[in-house]
């Protein structure tokens, strides 16, 4: 102890009170430890189940690491939901053949069509699909007590081509005086105005369908392929939007990424849409962007196989089938179609598989993608690759398909109240 004090008194102040503060430091530092490995041993061995394991090591406490939904809002809240709409969810479809029905000689009108795979339906595909699925599944029930939603069977497409009928007005009264008869016939309708009953249609005088009939055209649910929160008699907050398929061939193998050797692709007309138009008028000669205005010089299909992405542009409509050819085929969507509320919409994260352009910014698309990098791509081409089971139709109904993610929509706009029938 001598010698150390010797040495202290040698040191100049600035540097023995350097080190007499070090020190006292590590003093203070080492007793707390020895504290704290005092006081953690005492309750270790106070544990009943540590009791024996005097040395044993804390536990590693349990971390949830935030779960990946891929290309969903959130997979595992739609999947339990989707579950429960499986166990309970039953639909009534309305007959055509009861008594005092006035529309026997048009029952052909209310039943699945006969050949829904015929390449002509093309565009009205989804809306025969639908019908077929439905009366395949187990959601159909014949006791219209137990159902959460009923199904009015016609079908616009069909009425469209029945020479009887065929125009808008005569639609428009067809279906008017359909619904009033069923409203007549039946206590459901009136239980709840309408507002538990749904009809399906994809042709473009849809929305006229309903023009006639107050009840229908206010309450009762419209699942429509053209679904645009700026037309008439369309309402988002009741109405469902129904993915506009085509019957394409099956495409088991994708081609990949690296096989993509075009940027863009669009092949359609463009008499009908100003944005069409402006894209031919902008990108017509770019080589790295096949955009044609009509038919391309390969077969339609090839282009969705060889590009990296695939526009949709709105035409008469803010809906077309490009959508699910694109997702179809592994191209990566751009929407260009402001006011389209897209199919799947509180499911499906769109961001995370699509790009959507603002009508108004149609001058930057190129430089919009090129601006995407490979990996946020790679992202965008995988998470593609998950939503196509979504967007396939199959005679009875499987999985997460086409008619199962829709019924789910509209198990969504079930309402719990209804007057007593």
């Amino acid at each position: 102890m001598k010698p150390a004090c010797l040495f202290l008194n040698k040191m100049p102040k600035l540097k023995r009170r350097l080190l007499l503060t070090g020190l006292l430091l590590l003093a203070v530092s080492s007793a707390s430890w020895f504290a704290i490995f005092l006081l953690h041993s005492s309750e270790e061995q106070g544990s009943p189940s540590n009791l024996g394991r005097l040395s044993a090591s804390p536990p590693t406490p349990h971390i949830t690491l935030p779960v990946d939904s891929g290309p969903y809002h959130n997979w595992q809240l739609f999947a339990a939901d989707f579950e429960d709409m499986i166990q309970s969810f039953k639909i009534y479809v309305y007959p055509t053949n009861y008594a005092s029905s006035s529309f026997a000689s048009s029952a052909s009108i209310f039943l699945p069509h006969p050949n829904p795979f015929d390449p002509k339906l093309g565009n009205y595909f989804s809306e025969h699909m639908f019908k077929l699925s439905l009366l395949s599944s187990s959601l159909i029930t014949t006791n219209p007590e137990k159902a959460n939603l009923f199904f009015l069977p016609f079908s616009v497409n069909l009425l469209r081509n029945d020479p009887r009928v065929h125009s808008e007005p005569s639609i428009a009264d067809f279906v008017a005086r359909y619904t009033t008869s069923i409203s007549q016939d039946f206590p459901f309708w009136n239980a709840s105005l309408g507002s538990d009953h749904f009809y399906a249609c994809c042709h473009s005088v849809c929305r006229e369908a309903s023009s006639k009939h107050v009840g229908l055209r206010n309450n009762a649910i419209q699942l429509t392929c053209s679904s645009s929160y700026f037309q008439r008699f369309y309402v988002t907050h009741k109405d469902v939007a129904l993915p506009q398929v085509w019957p394409r061939p099956p495409q088991h193998a994708l081609n990949p990424p690296h096989a993509r050797d075009k940027l863009v692709y669009f092949a359609g007309r463009i008499q009908n849409s100003n944005i069409r138009q402006q894209l031919v008028d902008l990108w017509g000669n770019d080589t790295y962007m096949d955009i044609f205005p009509g038919q391309p010089s390969y077969p339609y299909e090839e282009g969705f196989r060889r590009s990296k992405f695939c526009l949709h542009v709105k035409g008469y409509e803010v809906n077309t089938a490009r959508v699910s050819d694109a997702v179809h085929y592994g191209c990566v969507p751009v929407i260009i179609s402001n006011h389209y509320e897209l199919p799947f919409a509180n499911v499906l994260d769109w961001s995370k598989f699509s790009v959507i352009v603002n009508n108004g910014d149609v001058a930057l698309l190129k430089r919009t993608l090129l601006s995407i990098t490979r990996r946020k791509y790679m992202s965008m081409y995988h998470n593609l690759c998950e939503v196509r089971r979504h967007f396939v139709w199959h005679e009875t109904p499987k999985g997460y398909d086409s008619f199962y993610m829709t019924a789910y929509q509209l198990w969504l706009k079930r309402s719990s109240l209804r007057l007593s029938s």
